[in-house]
């Protein structure tokens, strides 16, 4: 499987953020024409994420439509999908793609529901926080985006989530979001071996070289599907052109 990237527009309050929290904007920036800016410059595909939605504090509906009907190429949404009503309204969009929230997890009954309808429509988010506890014992617990409390055990989750026919998972190490302190390349390593879906990592990147070390990434065969780039492309770490050549030298597609 080639390596692919997804760059990132994050919005909150209508504008382009940065923050995990949607809570620092990125300049004044139009999400529709860094949409667009990304399109031009050779992407296949744009992570759309609805910061608002995503923390339960609103919606930036009309604008998710207009950003992904003004463009050619393929768009992956997440932002708040977590039960029939606000997947209703993703697919409705006109989105490639729709990521389910690490929140939907809660209703199992329902995520399997969905994925049986909608196949390679659905990708599943999964928010890791890791957590060590006594005697130095790693737990990866699933803890929704903007949420305390968590929905389980990752390992559990892909097996559930595996065995219902998922195709796909956005898998982010929730302290690392945002940070540009480097990808968690055991985590993803870790899902690798135990899920039998594709696996897109999220959060961390802040350099060529760690979008270098994901493409590599593979286990017994199986390799990393991509990575979401968001704040390292907003910061000037590099350019989308200069990640791009790394990952066809890679083996892998824009």
């Amino acid at each position: 499987m080639a390596f692919s990237l997804f760059p990132a527009v994050d919005v909150a309050d209508g504008r382009v953020a940065r923050q995990r929290d949607g809570n620092e904007p990125f300049e004044s920036v139009d999400p529709g024409a860094l949409a667009r800016t990304w399109q031009r410059e050779g992407a296949q595909w744009i992570h759309l994420a609805d910061l608002d939605a995503a923390l339960g504090r609103g919606s930036n509906l009309d604008l998710t439509r207009t950003v992904i009907a003004e463009l050619d190429i393929d768009v992956q949404l997440s932002g708040g999908i977590g039960d029939q009503a606000s997947l209703d309204v993703a697919l409705s969009t006109g989105s490639t793609r729709v990521v389910l929230s690490t929140a939907a997890l809660r209703d199992p009954i329902w995520c399997v529901g969905a994925i049986a309808e909608h196949a390679d429509r659905i990708a599943v988010g999964l928010d890791v926080r890791i957590v060590v506890g006594a005697h130095g014992k790693v737990r990866h617990r699933l803890v929704p985006r903007g949420g305390v409390d968590d929905v389980g055990e990752l390992w559990d989750a892909l097996a559930a989530l595996d065995a219902a026919g998922c195709t796909r998972y956005v898998v982010t190490e929730a302290s690392r979001d945002a940070t540009m302190s480097g990808p968690d390349l055991e985590l993803y390593r870790s899902v690798l071996e135990a899920a039998y879906g594709s696996v897109i990592a999220s959060g961390g990147i802040g350099s060529i070289d760690d979008l270098r070390e994901l493409a590599e990434v593979e286990v017994n065969g199986a390799r990393l599907e991509g990575a979401v780039v968001g704040s390292a492309l907003l910061a000037g770490r590099f350019t989308l052109r200069e990640a791009s050549d790394v990952v066809r030298r890679a083996g892998g597609t824009v």
